[in-house]
């Protein structure tokens, strides 16, 4: 059952795109919020599941729609959760697009992991029609979409993030503004670069320890009251251990995202040996059959 206390915000009219494991959970979290929410999604079957769902669950009212534009439809701020830049582009312009259905002043943010440029891209058209663009990805997983915990890291204009702040907080324990346009994008591959090389790390401690006849459950106990702890050995040690490696996060999203770093590093003349490395490592995974594996079974590549 979901505990999540909501403070209370006066109810808007929001659109939510994109209802896969992320976005589904995110788009109930404003329902339950109090807010009238209208969904659109890929498989309008899900769209139609979502609203059963939410609108037996909440007294807020909530709708799906056929077309992106049509979610948007006099919406104050528009969400939106998808795959890629691609799949960005395709919600968001066009004439079935979400800048053709949203009125004067309402603002999109935005909270696929994509590419600075794409940000910027979009931001730069939301101003020549009045519209406002917040670039702002998540990270804390399925788990934190399912809890409302997530951590967005928000760039483009101080206006437009204050507007969509209060209500972005139905789904987060952080919002936070960090500069102008594509900074959000920028900032969730800083994140994703610090996850890669700890994973590694983690996994290589726990292979060398079982080689050497350890008690890794008993070890990680130990070292996670000292200076190796990390939120990756807190929630993915024990369970590395276990082999278990169906935790949400797929090793498919990590490539995509660690594309992105290594796409805007050429770019910047930012210098990631370890990021490629295990950019690479990731790829021996996903020829073992490991696409969905969650992100550490890099230790798999050490058994």
């Amino acid at each position: 059952m979901n505990t999540r206390n909501y403070e209370t915000t006066p109810a808007r009219r929001v659109a939510f795109l994109g209802l896969g494991v992320m976005g589904y959970p995110m788009a109930g979290h404003l329902a339950r919020a109090g807010h009238h929410v209208t969904v659109y999604n890929r498989t309008a079957a899900r769209a139609g599941a979502w609203c059963a769902e939410h609108g037996a669950a909440t007294a807020s009212p909530v709708s799906h729609a056929a077309t992106p534009r049509q979610a948007a439809h006099g919406a104050d701020l528009v969400f939106c959760c998808v795959g890629n830049d691609d799949d960005l582009r395709s919600v968001v312009l066009g004439v079935d697009g979400a800048f053709a259905g949203m009125k004067a002043g309402a603002v999109l943010v935005d909270h696929t992991t994509a590419s600075a440029n794409v940000a910027r891209e979009l931001y730069a058209i939301a101003k020549t029609k009045g519209l406002h663009f917040i670039d702002a990805p998540v990270s804390g997983g399925q788990a934190g979409a399912q809890n409302g915990v997530l951590t967005v890291m928000c760039g483009g204009d101080l206006a437009a993030f204050e507007a969509a702040q209060a209500v972005t907080m139905a789904f987060s324990k952080a919002v936070t503004y960090l500069g102008a346009s594509g900074a959000g994008q920028l900032a969730k591959m800083v994140n994703q670069i610090c996850i890669a090389g700890l994973v590694q790390g983690l996994a290589e401690a726990i292979a060398f320890g079982e080689q050497a006849g350890l008690d890794m459950n008993q070890v990680l106990d130990v070292i996670g009251k000292g200076a190796a702890q990390s939120w990756q050995m807190d929630n993915r040690g024990k369970t590395m251990v276990a082999g278990k490696f169906d935790f949400g996060f797929a090793v498919d999203w990590m490539r995509k995202d660690l594309g992105l770093v290594l796409d805007e590093a050429r770019r910047n003349g930012a210098r990631l040996p370890v990021t490629a490395l295990v950019d690479q490592f990731y790829a021996d995974v996903q020829q073992m059959g490991g696409q969905r594996w969650d992100t550490s079974s890099l230790i798999k590549r050490l058994k």
